[in-house]
């Protein structure tokens, strides 16, 4: 098990599961995962449930606001990428042609965030980190492990975050796919899948668990009511995933490394 002390400039830092039903949410991860949940009250009928594996802090749910449902956003796991000022990403970001959807703000003494959407239309949160710097285990089955950004347009995508983060986004190896890695640093930490054409499916990113065994954490899900949105698919040297929605629609995919 590797403990994270601090997360890097650059690196995925947090998951969050915005849902329509907070309890059932809980109940189908903690099943799944072996999370424990941990409840704080954000405010007369808010609560902020923290997941956590093995006493580690592995992410987060909470409930969509009647306004956001009601302008259809669907639950969804949101992704934070850790920065070391969130009011200097959002000046950047808007610069890039990305748009700010919620400007730099503090949550108490735990951080500063903001939420950014790039230039294809995928959300996400940078976390500018103080009392907390995030999810704080890694390596370990049942915790965050990797991201994808599902895009129409990879290359667009590609300017707009190695600009705002420094990453570094090519072709791997010996792989015909067209699926580009993300590098942060020195470290792999998420990929581009070629554009599918299929434009019923918006821009987003989509979070990775690592699981010790795909095929049966898919049974396991799928017997806790979940939906099968990509059954499990293996390729040589890279490993097997497979793609699922929980009871309430948010989709994560499942991975276990043939490494």
């Amino acid at each position: 098990m590797a403990t994270i002390e601090s997360a890097t400039a650059g690196s995925f830092c947090w998951i969050e599961l915005a849902t329509t039903n907070q309890n059932a949410a809980k109940t189908f991860y903690t099943n799944l995962f072996g999370w424990t949940v941990t409840d704080n009250p954000m405010g007369p009928d808010e609560v902020y449930s923290m997941f956590k594996l093995k006493g580690h802090d592995s992410g987060a749910a909470y409930t969509l606001k009647k306004e956001q449902q009601a302008q259809g956003v669907p639950p969804h796991w949101g992704l934070y990428i850790a920065v070391n000022s969130a009011d200097d990403a959002v000046k950047n970001a808007e610069k890039l042609g990305g748009k700010v959807l919620a400007p730099a703000f503090d949550v108490f003494d735990v951080g500063r965030m903001a939420v950014l959407q790039d230039p294809t239309g995928a959300i996400f949160q940078v976390w500018q980190a103080k009392a907390s710097q995030g999810i704080s285990i890694a390596g370990e089955d049942n915790a965050f492990c990797w991201a994808d950004l599902v895009t129409t347009d990879p290359l667009k995508a590609e300017k707009f975050y190695s600009g705002l983060f420094g990453w570094k986004i090519s072709k791997g190896e010996h792989d015909p796919s067209g699926y580009l890695h993300i590098k942060n640093g020195e470290h792999f930490i998420g990929g581009v899948p070629p554009a599918s054409g299929n434009s019923k499916i918006p821009p987003h990113w989509m979070i990775y668990i690592q699981a010790a065994d795909v095929a049966k954490t898919v049974d396991k899900a799928k017997g806790l009511g979940a939906k099968v949105l990509m059954p499990p698919q293996t390729m040589e040297h890279v490993g097997t995933w497979a793609i699922v929605a929980d009871p309430q629609g948010a989709s994560f995919a499942l991975f276990k490394s043939a490494r």
